[in-house]
């Protein structure tokens, strides 16, 4: 049965109102994100959306149930947007530049995402359908092919021009995100060997964002 269909049947809390739900689902982000599912904690959520128990209980039945809805959240806002980038008719060059902006400037403001997804993978390992079919906005099965494909057809026509060398899609992706996520998901060991404060890790991330694009654009160069 879905929140909604189970909804319909109870009646609200006397609290209950049509942004309660959207705060909940705003709180859990925000305490899942930081703790992962196995560290938070319900009375945690409630307290940080400034509800009871009771309208927690009324909009999601469980913690697991929270817990997707704040997974599948994530997803769509963090992955779509670099989806449709990578599969797009764009020129390589652009391309690579639109995905490292996308990517690095969502996660400046959301800094502990790359390590709460990775968590909640290993956690829930069936969970990486869910952001599958989240970053792509369809079937994965269906949408995937058609984002290597293009890929494929760009790298290609840049190898016979001379441009780039041989590369396969997946592994241009791969490398490509890998070193937009890694700064983020590796940064409390990275602070710690470069001896960064707040301000010096925010400095090392603005000159990563300028100087990523041609770093990666010249490690594909024959």
């Amino acid at each position: 049965m879905t929140v909604k269909s189970r909804r319909s049947r109870e009646a609200p809390p006397p609290a209950a109102d049509g942004d309660t739900e959207q705060r909940i689902l705003e709180a859990a982000h925000r305490v899942f994100v930081r703790r992962g599912t196995a560290g938070a904690r319900m009375q945690e959520i409630a307290a940080e959306a400034g509800v009871n128990h009771a309208l927690l209980h009324y909009y999601f039945r469980s913690k697991a149930a929270l817990a997707r809805a704040v997974f599948q959240t994530v997803a769509r806002r963090l992955l779509p947007p670099v989806m449709a980038a990578l599969g797009s008719d764009a020129p390589i060059e652009e391309k690579v530049e639109q995905v490292i902006h996308l990517e690095i400037d969502h996660l400046s403001q959301h800094p502990f995402l790359p390590a709460y997804l990775i968590g909640e993978l290993h956690h829930d390992p069936q969970r990486a359908r869910e952001l599958a079919t989240a970053a792509l906005q369809a079937d994965p099965a269906q949408v995937r092919p058609r984002v290597m494909a293009t890929l494929r057809r760009q790298i290609a026509e840049a190898v016979r021009a001379g441009t780039m060398r041989p590369i396969t899609p997946e592994q241009f992706t791969v490398n490509l995100l890998s070193l937009c996520i890694f700064p983020f998901a590796a940064r409390p060991m990275l602070t710690t060997m470069l001896g960064l404060d707040q301000k010096a890790y925010e400095r090392f991330i603005a000159q990563r964002r300028a100087e990523l694009p041609a770093f990666f654009l010249r490690a594909l160069r024959p």
